[in-house]
């Protein structure tokens, strides 16, 4: 959260792009990054994991979220608690119901799912705020733009590849998970392509997710 907040700060106060150089583009990807990081904050208070103060892990999963385009964490929370009790069935919040198999047809269905319409007023209200304080340019590159990847990026990796497509019946989970690359592993998603070893072990937070797939357990 501290990350986020002092590049975003930094992004939008200090930094005037030169968009012919490849560095206004890399520190997008790099705020991306760490907008997605705040979804997983909040995803592991979800699951407890982020503090064993149940208050204060409810408080940072709470901020995490609000941060994140003004989601709602008493509202995700029964929601991905349903996605954990009942993975790829039409009772999943979060599943594609197989009548339309594009990424397109289901980002919407998962975006119909997740967004409210104070979102998109508290989105709108923060962006005519921002562009009175700071260069309208920088607040669409680097607060809007990276918002919308990260969003994008946490379903593709989380949601759209694990759980597309059929699995086998002795597949207790119906979960795909990546192939180990550890590097690859966090930059994509925060370990989060290891899908299956987290429906497995869902009490363990992401920077652990890796040793279930290191040791295969």
């Amino acid at each position: 959260m501290t990350a986020w907040l002092a590049l975003l700060t930094f992004l939008l106060a200090v930094y005037r792009p030169d968009w012919q150089t490849p560095w206004p583009y890399l520190l997008m990807l790099m705020q991306m990054h760490l907008y997605t990081g705040l979804f997983i904050t909040a995803h592991d208070a979800m699951h407890g994991v982020v503090s064993a103060n149940k208050r204060l892990n409810t408080a940072l999963g709470t901020v995490g979220a609000f941060l994140f385009a003004y989601n709602w964490y008493p509202r995700l929370l029964p929601k991905h608690h349903q996605h954990h009790r009942h993975v790829a069935t039409p009772d999943d919040p979060d599943y594609h119901n197989g009548q339309h198999p594009g990424f397109l047809p289901w980002l919407l269905r998962f975006a119909l799912n997740y967004v409210t319409w104070w979102q998109i007023a508290l989105m709108a209200l923060t962006y005519n705020l921002l562009k009175l304080a700071f260069p309208m340019v920088n607040v669409i590159a680097f607060w809007m733009v990276p918002a919308v990847l990260a969003t994008m990026q946490l379903f593709f990796f989380g949601t759209y590849l694990p759980h597309r497509g059929e699995h086998a019946d002795d597949n207790l989970h119906k979960s795909r998970t990546q192939l180990r690359h550890h590097v690859w592993g966090f930059v994509s998603c925060y370990f989060f392509g290891y899908h299956y070893e987290h429906h497995d072990q869902p009490y363990l937070p992401w920077w652990r997710l890796w040793r279930t797939k290191e040791t295969g357990q």
